[in-house]
């Protein structure tokens, strides 16, 4: 079976534009992808060129990258960069651990040419990474603003590199690499829904100020990657409910039980709305009503101005949740 690969040729859009320095970074990047595009194909392997045509903002870019991968189920997300900012060498980005040793061949490959390995980094802030389902890694080739880089640097030599990196490991080799991206963790990978449904879940997630693993709130793009998953985590544990990281139908209810915002006092039994309270007053979390909870909603009511009846009633919900 052909493996897949989605190779993203970095920026290159007007919202999107590349590094400056000896070479442009734009210019440099389209001219290896392409290279590389074209080499995986003349060995057999299908590649598909994720970088938009065009788009109406940063975002929009980095989203129809991802979507393009996901929608052709590539088996390996490769995204070509040029660095900047004074240092010099070749470096990828990855986050899960078929990603990671992926770029190790890669980065292997490339300083090969007389470039500095500066290694494989976590890839877990950058956008395309995260959100892709195949293993992915994004490539800083080298360094524009770098003489000695761009002095060496050759696009035929590069790409002929990178290729040789993606493809001659004896572990990551066609079948080998398919049956290592289907047993890796799912907490390594990416899940992907109908987008309209996961906005919903990024919105209502956002709504009861559920944050990611970095404290942000979701962007609400329709992907449900790492970020998304880990603030759904955050919520199954709030909820008392199994830790799926997934949209499923516990978690759909919970969010329903929430949203219907009950009337919460001390003797209630509704325990994922009263633990979801007990969370957001600060006080500890069992799903009981009881003096400590009543406690902790005098204090929080007493901050929001609010009447101190310690009842959850719909004045202290729209504070909750609006």
């Amino acid at each position: 079976m052909k493996l897949k690969y989605g190779i993203d040729i970095g920026h290159n859009n007007q919202f999107d534009i590349g590094a400056f320095g000896y070479k442009n970074e734009d210019c440099i990047s389209k001219d290896v992808g392409e290279k590389v595009i074209s080499k995986l194909t003349a060995l057999g392997y299908i590649a598909i060129n994720c970088c938009p045509k065009s788009a109406v903002s940063l975002n929009d870019s980095l989203f129809q990258r991802v979507k393009t991968a996901n929608e052709n189920n590539v088996d390996v997300f490769v995204s070509i960069h040029f660095n900047a900012g004074g240092g010099t060498g070749t470096e990828a980005y990855a986050v899960s651990s078929a990603g990671a040793k992926i770029a190790e061949g890669v980065v292997k490959e490339i300083s090969s040419l007389g470039y500095n390995n500066r290694g494989v980094r976590d890839g877990s802030s950058l956008y395309v990474i995260r959100n892709t389902n195949a293993p992915a890694i994004l490539i800083e080739c080298a360094f524009v603003d770098s003489k000695h880089d761009m002095d060496i640097f050759n696009s035929e030599n590069m790409a002929s590199a990178i290729v040789k990196g993606l493809t001659e490991q004896n572990l990551y080799h066609s079948n080998t690499l398919k049956s290592r991206i289907d047993a890796e963790e799912v907490s390594t990978k990416i899940n992907v829904a109908p987008s309209n449904n996961i906005i919903k879940v990024q919105n209502t997630l956002n709504r009861l100020q559920i944050r990611d693993s970095n404290g942000r709130s979701l962007i609400e793009d329709g992907i449900l990657g790492i970020n998304t998953m880990s603030a759904l985590k955050l919520f199954q544990g709030i909820a008392g409910i199994n830790k799926t990281e997934a949209a499923d139908k516990s978690t759909l209810n919970a969010f329903h039980a929430i949203l219907n915002k009950p009337l919460l006092q001390a003797g209630t039994y509704n325990p994922i709305p009263v633990r979801y309270l007990q969370w957001r007053i600060g006080v500890h979390i069992d799903g009981s009503f009881g003096s400590i909870t009543t406690q902790g909603l005098y204090r929080f009511q007493r901050r929001n101005s609010l009447i101190m009846d310690g009842i959850a009633g719909p004045k202290t919900w729209e504070i909750l949740i609006g």
